[in-house]
């Protein structure tokens, strides 16, 4: 097994923010048990003067002071609907156990909260904080490493907290943490409507028409689902790890969304029927749920 230089990778693409990534970053360092354990991955545009600035004038002397390790890396600008490629190219530079999806607007409350995800090391499972009111979908995905080096991305679609919840409940491999992350986003919390959220908050993103090719419900993309399911279980049972709750799912014997309909306890997501069929899983759909700007 490949030893890693660090426990925790947080991945985070960023745009055009100062001070909220600011206290964004400083709230992950201060209120880690062991920083010398954790690797921060920023993602910047180009073409982001503001942000980059900003970074390498009052962030990144910061963080060289308390001997944090980081990378920033530039792109093309891709943008929202390309989201998910800025993460998989921020995980592949990962040197850590576990990759941790972060937002530039969000701010972590808990002490120790590296800790609580060391707790998990060398398991196989899709980490969850409480956030969004607690969502069931892990808002800010926390997942293994292998993840990433199995498929070769952590998602094909730019809702990937909604792409990577969705598998692992279909793996049963889903776990909620005591760790509380606040959200500060405009319609979460009324702060921050800057042009990152307008160009990129949920009203947004490509999911609630499923005839869209684009559409995180359309058939294809249910279908792409399956199949990266079916090849994590494969993985999965290689190391000797039960997956008889997805071979079940496949026989039309387990709803997939049992535990995720547990878990919604504030109601935030529409059930459809549980049925499974021609080898397909009906996709619950989201009221609001997805977490990219």
């Amino acid at each position: 097994m490949m030893k890693h230089e660090f426990d925790i990778s947080i991945i985070m693409p960023t745009r055009g923010r100062t001070t909220m990534l600011e206290r964004s970053i400083k709230s992950l360092v201060d209120l880690a048990d062991d920083i010398s354990k954790v690797q921060i991955l920023l993602g910047f545009d180009n073409d982001d003067q503001v942000g980059t600035e900003y970074f390498s004038e009052h962030l990144q002397p910061w963080l060289d002071e308390r001997d944090v390790a980081y990378s920033a890396l530039s792109f093309e600008p891709l943008g929202y609907p390309r989201l998910n490629l800025y993460v998989n190219e921020l995980a592949k530079n990962s040197s850590a156990e576990w990759l941790a999806f972060w937002n530039d607007d969000a701010v972590m409350q808990t002490q120790g909260w590296d800790t609580e995800i060391k707790k998990y090391n060398s398991q196989f499972k899709l980490l969850a904080v409480h956030t969004h009111h607690d969502h069931p979908y892990s808002i800010f995905p926390i997942a293994p490493y292998k993840w990433y080096e199995v498929m070769g991305y952590l998602s094909p679609h730019p809702i990937s907290d909604a792409w990577l919840s969705q598998t692992a409940y279909m793996l049963d491999i889903w776990e909620r943490i005591p760790v509380d992350v606040l959200h500060d986003r405009f319609d979460l919390t009324g702060n921050n409507n800057d042009r990152t959220f307008k160009e990129g908050g949920p009203a947004n993103q490509p999911e609630g028409n499923p005839n869209n090719p684009g559409d995180f419900h359309h058939i294809s993309w249910q279908q792409r689902r399956m199949a990266d399911t079916d090849k994590l279980a494969a993985y999965l049972k290689a190391q000797g790890i039960d997956t008889s709750f997805w071979e079940n799912v496949k026989l039309g014997k387990q709803d997939p969304w049992e535990k995720l309909a547990a878990n919604d306890i504030n109601k935030q997501m529409v059930q459809f029927s549980m049925q499974v069929p021609s080898g397909v899983a009906i996709i619950p759909v989201s009221q609001g749920a997805t977490d990219n700007a």
